[in-house]
């Protein structure tokens, strides 16, 4: 029946490792993220357990569990070293393609493993399958990649960018496919096997060289961290995130295109072969600086182009082999993990590296040299993703004597184009913006400001969901968000701001203070008529003022200022101590300064100044902001229903703050009790007057 559809075993193949190919796609940035989590949550709880402090909800993680799941990893890790030993027995392709399947059923929790697990072992899975595939079926190797990333970004163009098959709702959908992906790989490997028909090429056998597990390593880091997310696209270059997801979606299926292969196999080919690597890796490094260190659509466009060219390197990780050579392809490609794993920690503290603290203990002795250390890759964004090119180039670089991109029948260049064209507009429709009418001519309205903590509670859990039900629950029109993630690797990639726009029916506006992707923003059901923003003096995290204006009729402006200072938490001096209370007079004197800047005659009128401002209502600090004709609508507030600040074992604080200016208070002020955060929502209804 098979002939008579005209199939053939290698686009049954190619089906079946685009499939597993997502699958392991999703997994590992969901991974990502969950490890992160998990360790986190893991020491906030055994850091209260040493002081033997109760935590305050229950959803600490277990320690136990959490290092069994640490410890599962580690196996699953090692997996593609059977491909190594038991390679020549080529049904384990069809064994490893069922634990990728298998695995991603079980990623919703309810099968035995807990979801880190889960994903342990579809990433474990998902690295056994490709030793396999880069063995037996090499040139499949790069559609293994490329298609994934691709239908990646269409599930996440579906959800705002956060990926909807994550979801419970999702898991019976995603049982069907897990089988149909099982289904393909026996199929598959049993019409290969027996096919004997001369007409049909056997399945060519390939070997991962040690230059392509490192260039993986850097691959999926410089996908999964930037190019492949059009979210940290716009991010990156102050662009908008709407027009880019067509275009990077394009951007990634242009290579399956025969045609495309072949003009850029032309281009490569008038250089010599010693040079061409370099060359390829030089575009690419100059397209990445210019689309992150200028804004706009033309720093878009160069990101998108980047995408381009870093999607056409992964032609380049393995090559063909002769029968006789000696695989060890299993074992470059836990070398090419763990390079990911040491990029993206790197990463992560590009954004964290203020809250490093010096080891105790026995480990004290490496005080002087690990802390200042992690500490240094502030500003290193940028770096690290250049790193990433770099790594992710070597493989062309040491490949001479061949270009790998061939070419192929106009019939098939037109069907890859059509799959592609076909994406593209998907991608376009998914992501198209909702319409936000907004709300005009109110005499009052509720404004709330919410640090969300990057999506996480307290102990690291995360519930985007939970934040956006506290907002809805508010009943606010304008709330300032801080510690707001755009596109981190750690918060699974998420466009928090955009999301919970949507999610809400609000409009939005984002200020990035670190890497672009990391920062301040503002939800509004108000029409907002301009925003912009200033980085603030700071010695620890970085930070900054975001100014965003709305117009709830004409004539009409109300200013909001969002805003967070220095943290002062968890201080292990008096030095530190005063030197952060310094730091945050020095930015609470700018803040001053740029207001009295955007307002040079002294008159605010209808002012919002808001955020986290890291101390309490009785400082030095925050009486300079009342004696500046800021009102403090929670001023008398009882702590125990005014505290912003609600952590186990840390006595409640009132850390966030509203203060207003020609806004006289209507409904009161209020704090909600939910734990999404680590902080608390405060809320204050005010009426909108005319100002004669």
């Amino acid at each position: 029946m098979l002939r008579r559809l005209r199939l053939q075993p290698q686009t049954l193949m190619l089906l079946e490792a685009g499939l597993i190919g997502l699958f392991f796609i999703q997994a590992l940035r969901f991974l990502v993220a969950m490890v992160y989590s998990r360790v986190a949550g893991a020491a906030a709880a055994l850091g209260l357990q040493a002081l033997g402090v109760e935590p305050l909800t229950n959803s600490a993680p277990d320690p136990a569990v959490v290092s069994s799941e640490v410890t599962f990893l580690v196996y699953m890790l090692a997996l593609p070293l059977l491909a190594v030993v038991l390679g020549r027995i080529r049904p384990i392709i069809v064994i490893a393609a069922a634990i990728v399947a298998a695995g991603r059923a079980m990623m919703f929790g309810s099968a035995g493993l807990t979801e880190t697990s889960a994903a342990a072992l579809v990433v474990g899975g998902g690295l056994m399958y490709l030793a396999m595939l880069v063995r037996d079926r090499v040139q499949l190797v790069p559609y293994f990649f490329v298609i994934a990333i691709a239908a990646d970004g269409l599930f996440r163009a579906v959800g705002n960018t956060l990926d909807p098959s994550w979801s419970p709702a999702y898991e019976q959908v995603q049982i069907a496919l897990s089988i149909a992906a099982v289904i393909l790989a026996v199929v598959a490997y049993l019409w290969d096997d027996r096919q004997e028909r001369p007409d049909v090429p056997a399945p060519r056998y390939g070997l991962l060289p040690f230059w392509g597990g490192i260039g993986l390593g850097g691959l999926l880091f410089i996908e999964l961290a930037l190019l492949a997310l059009p979210n940290a696209v716009a991010g990156r270059a102050d662009a908008d995130y709407t027009t880019f997801v067509p275009f990077i979606t394009l951007a990634t299926l242009l290579p399956i295109i025969p045609f495309v292969r072949s003009r850029a196999r032309s281009f490569l080919g008038l250089f010599e072969g010693s040079v061409r690597g370099w060359l390829w890796m030089l575009l690419v490094i100059l397209l990445i600086v210019f689309g992150t260190r200028f804004q706009g659509a033309v720093a878009g466009a160069a990101l998108v182009i980047a995408q381009f060219g870093v999607s056409m390197m992964w032609w380049w990780l393995a090559r063909p082999r002769s029968e006789k050579e000696r695989s060890f392809g299993g074992l470059w490609l836990i070398l090419g993990i763990l390079i990911f794993g040491l990029l993206v920690l790197g990463d992560n503290f590009t954004y964290e590296y203020a809250y490093v603290r010096n080891l105790s203990g026995s480990l004290s002795f490496l005080n002087d040299v690990i802390p200042p250390l992690l500490r240094g890759f502030r500003g290193l964004g940028l770096g690290l993703l250049l790193l990433g090119v770099f790594l992710a180039a070597l493989p062309m670089t040491q490949t001479q004597r061949r270009i790998p991109w061939t070419s192929g029948s106009l019939p098939l260049s037109l069907f890859t184009l059509l799959v592609a064209a076909a994406a593209t507009v998907g991608a376009a429709y998914a992501a198209r913006p909702p319409v936000v009418p907004g709300i005009r001519g109110v005499e009052n309205t509720r404004i709330g400001t919410y640090n969300i903590h990057s999506g996480f509670d307290e102990f690291y859990n995360y519930d985007l969901e939970a934040v956006a039900r506290t907002i809805q629950q508010s009943g606010a029109d304008v709330v300032l968000l801080q510690e707001v993630d755009a596109g981190r690797a750690t918060s699974f990639g998420v466009d928090q701001t955009l999301w919970l726009a949507r999610r809400l029916g609000m409009d939005r506006r984002f200020y990035p203070t670190n890497e672009g992707l990391f920062g301040l923003a503002v939800l509004s059901r108000m029409p907002i008529a301009f925003d912009d923003g200033e980085l603030l003096t700071s010695p620890g995290q970085q930070t900054g003022l975001q100014r965003v204006q709305l117009q709830p009729e004409q004539g009409v402006v109300v200013t909001v200022y969002n805003t967070w200072l220095e943290y002062l938490l968890e201080v292990t001096s008096e030095d530190a101590l005063e030197e952060q209370q310094q730091a945050q007079q020095v930015q609470l004197n700018e803040i001053f300064t740029i207001i009295a800047r955007h307002h040079p005659g002294g008159v605010l009128g209808r002012t919002v100044l808001g955020g986290t401002f890291n101390n309490v209502p009785d400082s030095p600090l925050l009486q300079q902001v009342r004696a500046a004709g800021f009102s403090n609508p929670f001023a008398g507030y009882p702590l125990e229903l005014g505290a912003t600040l609600v952590r186990s074992g840390v006595t409640r604080a009132v850390f966030d703050y509203l203060w207003l200016r020609s806004l006289p208070v209507d409904e009161g002020a209020l704090v909600l009790d939910t734990s999404a955060s680590d902080h608390r929502m405060a809320v204050v209804g005010v009426l909108i007057e005319r100002i004669p």
